[in-house]
């Protein structure tokens, strides 16, 4: 890959990786809607366990990303580092200088931030990387079945979601659900269009399901 490639590669995953902090921050933070992946188990372990979500987000999100090594190379590899060290710094910007826009419905501030997260997610993955481990868990068993991405986030949110009553009310779960279910769908129709992260040689599927040797 030249370097204009790279850089055009890098570009798409800052403005994808800008849309969903600014979704997560300014929406789900602001309106108090929970996520679903690797966040919201983080967030059960905290409320349930008392564990460290820091300490929990090394130890889950760095074995995912290793595993999006595993299955997809290094190349992904790299472009996942640069989106997560990217997000940590947008995001912590918009942690300085607060909300920039208020939304007082939560039914429109989760179908507003799950449009922002779905396009974000949707620019990285289509460039080649994922924004954390919630993207590669999707993209692995997406890769190795017959089921979209789109339904696999949705089967993976939802399923973090319905622990999270463990410690939540069901009408804080409600906005969660419509959030994951907009965002699942956007990225769903962004992906169709551009399947451009693929297995490593070894780890191909065949015919019968199974891995290749």
């Amino acid at each position: 890959m030249d370097k204009r490639c790279m850089t055009k590669k890098l570009l798409q995953m800052a403005i994808g990786t800008l849309i969903l902090s600014f979704g997560i921050y300014n929406f789900y933070y602001q309106n108090g809607i929970t996520e679903g992946g690797v966040l919201g188990l983080l967030l059960i372990f905290k409320n349930v366990f008392n564990v460290d979500v820091s300490l929990s987000n090394v130890f889950i999100d760095g074995l995912l990303i290793l595993l999006g090594f595993r299955f997809f190379g290094k190349k992904f590899f790299g472009y996942t580092i640069f989106s997560t060290v990217v997000f940590s710094i947008v995001y912590g910007i918009f942690e300085k200088f607060g909300f920039l826009v208020t939304v007082d419905n939560n039914i429109i501030a989760a179908i507003l931030g799950g449009v922002c997260v779905g396009v974000g997610c949707g620019i990285i993955i289509n460039a080649g990387g994922a924004a954390g481990g919630d993207d590669i868990v999707a993209l692995i068993f997406s890769k190795m079945s017959n089921v979209s991405i789109g339904k696999v986030y949705l089967i993976t949110d939802v399923t973090v979601l319905a622990l999270s009553l463990s410690y939540l009310p069901a009408s804080k779960i409600i906005y969660s659900i419509i959030a994951v279910v907009v965002s699942g769908q956007v990225i769903n129709i962004m992906y169709k269009f551009n399947d451009s992260i693929e297995l490593v040689p070894d780890l191909t599927p065949v015919a019968d399901g199974k891995l290749a040797a």
